[in-house]
């Protein structure tokens, strides 16, 4: 009996340090549904890097335009 007693505690054992490791360390779901996501926030600020980048190389594209034609 103690040896099936020690079996079931040591499997809850397992069993909540597995729960712990697949959700984090919370016994519940995190409710922030108004928070963006990391991979979506990251996204998010590679596409600015992006329009960014783009913005400051067609800037530089018209002054070397503007050079190479004259003012038009």
């Amino acid at each position: 009996m103690g040896r099936i007693l020690a079996l079931v505690l040591g499997l809850a054992v397992l069993g909540a340090i597995a729960w712990k490791v697949m959700y984090g360390g919370s016994m519940r779901q995190a409710v922030e549904a108004d928070a963006p996501s990391a991979p979506k926030q990251q996204l998010d600020n590679v596409r600015g890097a992006a329009n960014r980048i783009e913005t400051n190389d067609q800037q530089h594209v018209d002054e070397v335009e503007k050079k190479a034609f004259g003012n038009e």
